[in-house]
Protein backbone atom coordinates (compact mmCIF):
# COMPACT_ATOMS: atom_id res chain seq x y z
CA UNK A 1 0.00 0.00 0.00
CA UNK A 2 1.31 3.44 -0.99
CA UNK A 3 -0.17 6.96 -0.89
CA UNK A 4 -1.00 6.54 -4.58
CA UNK A 5 -2.89 3.26 -4.07
CA UNK A 6 -6.63 3.42 -4.81
CA UNK A 7 -8.68 4.50 -1.81
CA UNK A 8 -11.68 2.18 -1.31
CA UNK A 9 -14.47 3.03 1.10
CA UNK A 10 -16.50 0.12 2.45
CA UNK A 11 -19.81 1.04 4.05
CA UNK A 12 -20.93 -1.62 6.51
CA UNK A 13 -18.79 -3.49 9.03
CA UNK A 14 -20.52 -6.86 8.98
CA UNK A 15 -19.12 -10.08 7.48
CA UNK A 16 -19.60 -8.91 3.87
CA UNK A 17 -17.84 -5.60 4.43
CA UNK A 18 -15.02 -7.09 6.48
CA UNK A 19 -14.49 -9.81 3.87
CA UNK A 20 -14.19 -7.17 1.15
CA UNK A 21 -11.80 -5.15 3.27
CA UNK A 22 -9.55 -8.16 3.81
CA UNK A 23 -9.23 -8.92 0.09
CA UNK A 24 -8.59 -5.31 -0.92
CA UNK A 25 -6.08 -4.58 1.83
CA UNK A 26 -4.15 -7.71 0.86
CA UNK A 27 -4.09 -6.42 -2.73
CA UNK A 28 -2.48 -3.14 -1.68
CA UNK A 29 -5.46 -0.79 -1.69
CA UNK A 30 -6.02 1.86 0.96
CA UNK A 31 -9.17 0.68 2.73
CA UNK A 32 -11.50 2.41 5.19
CA UNK A 33 -14.60 0.81 6.70
CA UNK A 34 -17.57 2.94 7.81
CA UNK A 35 -20.48 1.85 9.99
CA UNK A 36 -23.40 3.58 11.69
CA UNK A 37 -23.01 1.64 14.95
CA UNK A 38 -20.46 2.30 17.73
CA UNK A 39 -18.85 -1.13 17.23
CA UNK A 40 -18.44 -3.56 14.34
CA UNK A 41 -20.13 -6.86 13.42
CA UNK A 42 -22.83 -6.74 16.09
CA UNK A 43 -25.11 -9.23 14.37
CA UNK A 44 -22.16 -11.58 13.84
CA UNK A 45 -21.49 -11.49 17.58
CA UNK A 46 -25.16 -12.06 18.36
CA UNK A 47 -25.14 -15.14 16.10
CA UNK A 48 -22.19 -16.41 18.10
CA UNK A 49 -24.29 -16.63 21.23
CA UNK A 50 -25.97 -19.68 19.74
CA UNK A 51 -22.71 -21.34 18.69
CA UNK A 52 -21.78 -19.42 15.50
CA UNK A 53 -22.86 -21.65 12.64
CA UNK A 54 -20.24 -20.65 10.05
CA UNK A 55 -21.32 -22.73 7.07
CA UNK A 56 -22.56 -26.19 6.09
CA UNK A 57 -20.67 -29.30 5.05
CA UNK A 58 -23.05 -30.65 2.41
CA UNK A 59 -21.75 -31.01 -1.18
CA UNK A 60 -21.62 -27.72 -3.05
CA UNK A 61 -24.26 -28.62 -5.70
CA UNK A 62 -26.76 -29.28 -2.92
CA UNK A 63 -25.51 -26.26 -1.00
CA UNK A 64 -26.26 -23.95 -3.93
CA UNK A 65 -29.90 -25.06 -4.13
CA UNK A 66 -30.51 -23.47 -0.73
CA UNK A 67 -30.49 -20.05 -2.38
CA UNK A 68 -33.56 -20.69 -4.52
CA UNK A 69 -34.09 -18.24 -7.34
CA UNK A 70 -30.79 -16.45 -6.64
CA UNK A 71 -28.65 -19.61 -6.81
CA UNK A 72 -27.47 -19.04 -10.37
CA UNK A 73 -26.32 -15.48 -9.65
CA UNK A 74 -24.62 -16.42 -6.39
CA UNK A 75 -22.95 -19.58 -7.68
CA UNK A 76 -19.73 -17.99 -9.02
CA UNK A 77 -19.09 -16.23 -5.71
CA UNK A 78 -19.86 -19.35 -3.67
CA UNK A 79 -17.67 -21.50 -5.90
CA UNK A 80 -14.81 -19.00 -5.57
CA UNK A 81 -15.15 -18.89 -1.78
CA UNK A 82 -16.64 -22.25 -0.91
CA UNK A 83 -17.59 -23.67 2.50
CA UNK A 84 -14.27 -25.50 2.55
CA UNK A 85 -12.45 -22.23 1.81
CA UNK A 86 -14.29 -20.54 4.68
CA UNK A 87 -13.20 -23.31 7.06
CA UNK A 88 -9.61 -22.91 5.89
CA UNK A 89 -9.84 -19.14 6.40
CA UNK A 90 -11.12 -19.61 9.95
CA UNK A 91 -8.28 -22.02 10.71
CA UNK A 92 -5.75 -19.46 9.48
CA UNK A 93 -7.19 -17.07 12.06
CA UNK A 94 -6.68 -19.68 14.77
CA UNK A 95 -10.23 -21.04 14.87
CA UNK A 96 -10.39 -24.70 13.89
CA UNK A 97 -13.86 -25.94 12.95
CA UNK A 98 -15.87 -29.14 13.24
CA UNK A 99 -18.94 -30.60 11.56
CA UNK A 100 -21.89 -31.19 13.86
CA UNK A 101 -24.34 -34.07 13.60
CA UNK A 102 -26.62 -31.96 11.38
CA UNK A 103 -23.81 -31.21 8.93
CA UNK A 104 -23.49 -27.64 10.19
CA UNK A 105 -19.98 -26.26 10.70
CA UNK A 106 -18.96 -24.53 13.94
CA UNK A 107 -15.71 -23.19 15.42
CA UNK A 108 -14.34 -25.43 18.16
CA UNK A 109 -14.74 -22.54 20.60
CA UNK A 110 -18.44 -22.27 19.68
CA UNK A 111 -17.98 -18.50 19.96
CA UNK A 112 -17.84 -15.57 17.55
CA UNK A 113 -15.69 -13.22 19.62
CA UNK A 114 -12.31 -15.03 19.28
CA UNK A 115 -12.72 -15.24 15.51
CA UNK A 116 -13.77 -11.60 15.24
CA UNK A 117 -10.84 -10.42 17.38
CA UNK A 118 -8.36 -12.28 15.19
CA UNK A 119 -10.07 -11.01 12.03
CA UNK A 120 -9.99 -7.37 13.13
CA UNK A 121 -6.36 -7.71 14.18
CA UNK A 122 -5.50 -8.99 10.70
CA UNK A 123 -7.35 -6.10 9.07
CA UNK A 124 -5.73 -3.43 11.22
CA UNK A 125 -2.31 -4.94 10.64
CA UNK A 126 -3.01 -4.67 6.89
CA UNK A 127 -3.76 -0.96 7.30
CA UNK A 128 -7.58 -1.01 7.29
CA UNK A 129 -9.06 1.90 9.23
CA UNK A 130 -12.48 1.94 10.93
CA UNK A 131 -14.82 4.90 11.21
CA UNK A 132 -17.81 4.23 13.44
CA UNK A 133 -21.01 6.18 14.06
CA UNK A 134 -21.04 7.10 10.38
CA UNK A 135 -24.58 6.79 9.04
CA UNK A 136 -24.65 6.57 5.23
CA UNK A 137 -27.14 8.97 3.66
CA UNK A 138 -26.14 9.00 -0.03
CA UNK A 139 -23.78 11.06 -2.15
CA UNK A 140 -22.93 14.71 -2.47
CA UNK A 141 -23.31 16.52 -5.79
CA UNK A 142 -19.59 15.93 -6.30
CA UNK A 143 -19.99 12.16 -5.90
CA UNK A 144 -18.50 11.88 -2.42
CA UNK A 145 -20.10 9.60 0.17
CA UNK A 146 -22.33 11.53 2.57
CA UNK A 147 -22.49 10.52 6.23
CA UNK A 148 -24.29 11.74 9.33
CA UNK A 149 -21.97 11.61 12.33
CA UNK A 150 -22.02 12.92 15.92
CA UNK A 151 -19.72 15.70 14.70
CA UNK A 152 -22.14 16.64 11.91
CA UNK A 153 -22.32 15.92 8.18
CA UNK A 154 -19.17 14.51 6.61
CA UNK A 155 -18.21 13.81 3.00
CA UNK A 156 -15.73 11.13 1.98
CA UNK A 157 -14.28 11.04 -1.53
CA UNK A 158 -13.22 7.56 -2.60
CA UNK A 159 -11.94 5.99 -5.80
CA UNK A 160 -14.52 3.21 -5.39
CA UNK A 161 -17.13 2.16 -2.86
CA UNK A 162 -18.45 -1.17 -1.66
CA UNK A 163 -21.84 -1.03 0.02
CA UNK A 164 -22.39 -3.84 2.52
CA UNK A 165 -25.13 -2.36 4.67
CA UNK A 166 -27.07 -5.56 5.37
CA UNK A 167 -30.81 -6.09 5.17
CA UNK A 168 -33.24 -4.95 7.84
CA UNK A 169 -33.61 -7.79 10.33
CA UNK A 170 -32.80 -7.15 13.99
CA UNK A 171 -32.39 -3.41 13.27
CA UNK A 172 -31.19 -2.70 16.80
CA UNK A 173 -27.96 -4.49 15.82
CA UNK A 174 -27.27 -2.05 12.99
CA UNK A 175 -28.86 -3.05 9.68
CA UNK A 176 -32.08 -1.06 9.52
CA UNK A 177 -32.73 -0.87 5.77
CA UNK A 178 -32.28 2.90 5.78
CA UNK A 179 -30.29 2.62 2.55
CA UNK A 180 -33.32 1.43 0.55
CA UNK A 181 -34.83 4.85 -0.14
CA UNK A 182 -31.38 6.36 -0.69
CA UNK A 183 -30.66 3.92 -3.52
CA UNK A 184 -34.16 4.16 -4.97
CA UNK A 185 -33.83 7.94 -5.10
CA UNK A 186 -30.52 7.47 -6.93
CA UNK A 187 -32.20 5.31 -9.59
CA UNK A 188 -31.51 1.78 -8.32
CA UNK A 189 -34.30 -0.82 -8.28
CA UNK A 190 -34.72 -2.27 -4.78
CA UNK A 191 -37.28 -4.95 -4.02
CA UNK A 192 -39.11 -4.49 -0.74
CA UNK A 193 -37.37 -5.96 2.29
CA UNK A 194 -39.39 -8.63 4.09
CA UNK A 195 -38.79 -10.97 7.02
CA UNK A 196 -37.04 -14.28 6.32
CA UNK A 197 -36.26 -17.08 8.75
CA UNK A 198 -38.99 -15.73 10.99
CA UNK A 199 -41.46 -17.21 13.41
CA UNK A 200 -45.20 -17.50 12.82
CA UNK A 201 -48.10 -16.31 14.95
CA UNK A 202 -50.66 -18.71 16.38
CA UNK A 203 -53.45 -17.81 18.82
CA UNK A 204 -52.61 -20.08 21.77
CA UNK A 205 -54.89 -20.42 24.74
CA UNK A 206 -53.66 -18.56 27.82
CA UNK A 207 -53.09 -21.90 29.60
CA UNK A 208 -50.85 -23.25 26.83
CA UNK A 209 -48.99 -19.95 26.34
CA UNK A 210 -48.22 -19.40 30.00
CA UNK A 211 -47.11 -22.98 30.59
CA UNK A 212 -45.13 -23.79 27.45
CA UNK A 213 -43.74 -20.57 25.92
CA UNK A 214 -40.03 -21.20 25.40
CA UNK A 215 -40.38 -25.00 25.28
CA UNK A 216 -38.90 -26.88 22.30
CA UNK A 217 -40.86 -29.35 20.18
CA UNK A 218 -38.20 -31.91 19.33
CA UNK A 219 -38.05 -34.48 16.53
CA UNK A 220 -41.10 -33.25 14.64
CA UNK A 221 -41.96 -32.83 10.97
CA UNK A 222 -43.73 -29.72 9.67
CA UNK A 223 -45.92 -30.06 6.57
CA UNK A 224 -46.95 -27.13 4.39
CA UNK A 225 -48.29 -27.80 0.93
CA UNK A 226 -46.04 -30.42 -0.65
CA UNK A 227 -43.05 -29.52 1.53
CA UNK A 228 -42.06 -31.48 4.62
CA UNK A 229 -39.30 -30.30 6.98
CA UNK A 230 -38.01 -32.39 9.85
CA UNK A 231 -36.35 -30.75 12.80
CA UNK A 232 -37.30 -28.76 15.85
CA UNK A 233 -39.50 -25.79 16.66
CA UNK A 234 -39.93 -23.69 19.78
CA UNK A 235 -43.22 -22.57 21.26
CA UNK A 236 -43.26 -18.81 21.81
CA UNK A 237 -45.86 -16.60 23.46
CA UNK A 238 -46.92 -15.53 19.96
CA UNK A 239 -46.68 -18.84 18.06
CA UNK A 240 -43.80 -20.98 16.79
CA UNK A 241 -40.23 -20.36 15.68
CA UNK A 242 -37.09 -22.44 15.14
CA UNK A 243 -35.32 -24.28 12.35
CA UNK A 244 -38.24 -26.35 11.07
CA UNK A 245 -40.35 -23.18 10.77
CA UNK A 246 -37.58 -21.03 9.30
CA UNK A 247 -36.98 -23.56 6.53
CA UNK A 248 -40.53 -22.89 5.32
CA UNK A 249 -40.39 -19.12 5.77
CA UNK A 250 -40.33 -18.21 2.08
CA UNK A 251 -43.43 -20.28 1.29
CA UNK A 252 -45.18 -19.20 4.47
CA UNK A 253 -44.55 -15.50 3.86
CA UNK A 254 -45.88 -15.72 0.31
CA UNK A 255 -48.93 -17.74 1.30
CA UNK A 256 -49.97 -15.66 4.29
CA UNK A 257 -50.60 -12.34 2.55
CA UNK A 258 -53.81 -11.14 4.16
CA UNK A 259 -55.21 -14.55 5.11
CA UNK A 260 -54.57 -17.29 7.63
CA UNK A 261 -53.09 -20.64 6.59
CA UNK A 262 -52.78 -24.11 8.10
CA UNK A 263 -49.58 -25.87 9.12
CA UNK A 264 -49.64 -29.56 9.93
CA UNK A 265 -47.28 -30.94 12.56
CA UNK A 266 -46.29 -34.59 12.67
CA UNK A 267 -45.43 -35.06 16.33
CA UNK A 268 -44.20 -38.65 15.82
CA UNK A 269 -42.57 -38.69 12.37
CA UNK A 270 -40.75 -41.97 13.02
CA UNK A 271 -43.92 -43.91 13.90
CA UNK A 272 -46.40 -45.25 11.36
CA UNK A 273 -49.95 -43.94 11.81
CA UNK A 274 -51.48 -47.42 11.80
CA UNK A 275 -49.04 -48.66 14.44
CA UNK A 276 -49.68 -45.56 16.54
CA UNK A 277 -53.45 -46.12 16.34
CA UNK A 278 -52.90 -49.69 17.51
CA UNK A 279 -50.98 -48.53 20.57
CA UNK A 280 -53.65 -45.99 21.42
CA UNK A 281 -56.42 -48.56 21.00
CA UNK A 282 -54.61 -51.04 23.26
CA UNK A 283 -54.36 -48.59 26.15
CA UNK A 284 -56.41 -49.23 29.27
CA UNK A 285 -59.89 -47.70 28.93
CA UNK A 286 -59.64 -45.94 32.29
CA UNK A 287 -56.40 -44.11 31.48
CA UNK A 288 -56.70 -40.34 31.55
CA UNK A 289 -56.33 -38.41 28.32
CA UNK A 290 -53.00 -36.99 29.53
CA UNK A 291 -51.67 -40.45 30.39
CA UNK A 292 -52.83 -41.85 27.06
CA UNK A 293 -50.99 -39.16 25.11
CA UNK A 294 -47.84 -39.57 27.20
CA UNK A 295 -47.62 -43.37 27.39
CA UNK A 296 -49.37 -44.79 24.34
CA UNK A 297 -48.84 -41.68 22.20
CA UNK A 298 -45.23 -41.23 23.28
CA UNK A 299 -45.62 -37.46 23.49
CA UNK A 300 -43.68 -35.04 25.68
CA UNK A 301 -45.85 -32.73 27.81
CA UNK A 302 -45.59 -29.83 25.36
CA UNK A 303 -46.64 -32.03 22.42
CA UNK A 304 -49.45 -33.68 24.40
CA UNK A 305 -50.83 -30.30 25.40
CA UNK A 306 -50.52 -29.08 21.84
CA UNK A 307 -52.82 -31.92 20.79
CA UNK A 308 -55.27 -30.84 23.49
CA UNK A 309 -55.09 -27.27 22.16
CA UNK A 310 -56.69 -28.65 19.00
CA UNK A 311 -59.09 -31.27 20.41
CA UNK A 312 -60.13 -29.45 23.57
CA UNK A 313 -61.38 -31.70 26.38
CA UNK A 314 -62.97 -34.13 23.91
CA UNK A 315 -61.09 -37.41 23.53
CA UNK A 316 -61.07 -38.69 19.93
CA UNK A 317 -61.08 -42.42 19.22
CA UNK A 318 -57.76 -44.15 18.64
CA UNK A 319 -57.75 -43.83 14.83
CA UNK A 320 -58.72 -40.15 14.88
CA UNK A 321 -56.20 -39.36 17.61
CA UNK A 322 -53.41 -41.12 15.72
CA UNK A 323 -54.30 -39.11 12.63
CA UNK A 324 -54.11 -35.89 14.64
CA UNK A 325 -50.75 -36.75 16.15
CA UNK A 326 -49.43 -37.42 12.65
CA UNK A 327 -50.94 -34.28 11.12
CA UNK A 328 -51.95 -31.79 13.79
CA UNK A 329 -53.51 -28.75 12.09
CA UNK A 330 -52.47 -25.35 13.43
CA UNK A 331 -53.95 -22.10 12.16
CA UNK A 332 -51.24 -19.54 11.40
CA UNK A 333 -52.48 -15.96 11.37
CA UNK A 334 -49.28 -14.12 10.49
CA UNK A 335 -45.54 -14.00 10.86
CA UNK A 336 -42.98 -12.11 12.91
CA UNK A 337 -41.74 -8.78 11.58
CA UNK A 338 -38.27 -7.68 10.60
CA UNK A 339 -37.48 -6.75 14.18
CA UNK A 340 -37.62 -10.45 15.14
CA UNK A 341 -36.58 -12.13 11.89
CA UNK A 342 -33.14 -13.72 11.61
CA UNK A 343 -32.63 -12.38 8.09
CA UNK A 344 -34.46 -10.49 5.39
CA UNK A 345 -35.63 -11.19 1.86
CA UNK A 346 -35.70 -8.61 -0.92
CA UNK A 347 -32.99 -6.07 -1.64
CA UNK A 348 -31.19 -4.64 -4.65
CA UNK A 349 -32.67 -6.20 -7.78
CA UNK A 350 -30.24 -8.42 -9.66
CA UNK A 351 -30.85 -6.46 -12.86
CA UNK A 352 -28.89 -3.64 -11.20
CA UNK A 353 -25.95 -5.89 -10.22
CA UNK A 354 -23.25 -6.65 -12.79
CA UNK A 355 -21.45 -10.02 -12.77
CA UNK A 356 -18.56 -8.35 -10.90
CA UNK A 357 -21.04 -7.02 -8.28
CA UNK A 358 -20.84 -3.45 -9.58
CA UNK A 359 -23.99 -1.47 -8.87
CA UNK A 360 -25.59 -0.21 -12.06
CA UNK A 361 -28.04 2.66 -12.49
CA UNK A 362 -26.36 5.30 -10.33
CA UNK A 363 -25.77 8.85 -11.61
CA UNK A 364 -22.59 9.28 -13.71
CA UNK A 365 -20.93 11.63 -11.20
CA UNK A 366 -20.77 8.80 -8.62
CA UNK A 367 -17.50 6.80 -8.65
CA UNK A 368 -17.67 3.00 -9.12
CA UNK A 369 -19.93 1.41 -6.51
CA UNK A 370 -20.22 -2.30 -5.74
CA UNK A 371 -22.67 -4.08 -3.43
CA UNK A 372 -22.51 -7.25 -1.37
CA UNK A 373 -24.15 -9.26 1.38
CA UNK A 374 -27.75 -9.09 2.49
CA UNK A 375 -28.37 -5.88 0.56
CA UNK A 376 -28.78 -8.07 -2.52
CA UNK A 377 -32.06 -9.80 -3.33
CA UNK A 378 -31.49 -13.34 -2.04
CA UNK A 379 -32.54 -15.38 0.94
CA UNK A 380 -31.52 -18.71 2.40
CA UNK A 381 -32.40 -20.87 5.39
CA UNK A 382 -30.40 -20.98 8.58
CA UNK A 383 -27.67 -23.58 8.70
CA UNK A 384 -24.61 -21.56 7.70
CA UNK A 385 -25.92 -20.46 4.32
CA UNK A 386 -26.45 -16.82 5.31
CA UNK A 387 -22.96 -16.16 6.62
CA UNK A 388 -21.36 -18.09 3.77
CA UNK A 389 -23.08 -15.97 1.10
CA UNK A 390 -22.31 -12.72 2.91
CA UNK A 391 -18.59 -13.54 3.05
CA UNK A 392 -18.54 -14.88 -0.51
CA UNK A 393 -20.29 -11.87 -2.06
CA UNK A 394 -18.11 -9.47 -0.06
CA UNK A 395 -15.05 -11.14 -1.54
CA UNK A 396 -16.62 -11.18 -5.02
CA UNK A 397 -17.28 -7.44 -4.86
CA UNK A 398 -13.68 -6.89 -3.76
CA UNK A 399 -12.47 -8.93 -6.72
CA UNK A 400 -14.57 -6.67 -8.93
CA UNK A 401 -12.80 -3.62 -7.47
CA UNK A 402 -9.41 -5.29 -7.91
CA UNK A 403 -10.13 -5.93 -11.58
CA UNK A 404 -11.33 -2.35 -12.08
CA UNK A 405 -8.04 -0.93 -10.74
CA UNK A 406 -5.75 -3.76 -11.90
CA UNK A 407 -4.70 -4.49 -8.33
Amino acid sequence: MTPSSPFIAIVGAGPAGLSAAEVLAAAGARVAVYDRMPSVARKFLMAGRGGLNLTHSEPLPRFLTRYGAAAERLAPALEAFSPEALRHWAAELGEETFVGSSGRVFPLSFKASPLLRAWLARLREAGVTFHLRHDFCGWTDAGALAFRTPAGAQAVAADAVILALGGASWPRLGANGGWVEVLRAAGVAVNALAPANMGVTIAWSEHFRSRFAGTPLKRIAVHFGKTVVRGEAVVTAAGLEGGAIYALSTDLRRALGHRSITLNLDLRPDVDEKALAGRLAAARPKESYATLLAKAGGLAPVAANLVREVTGPARPDAAALAALIKALPLTVTGHAGLERAISSAGGIAWKNIAPDYALMGLPPYVPPVFAAGEMLDWEAPTGGYLLQACCATGRAAAQGVKARFSL
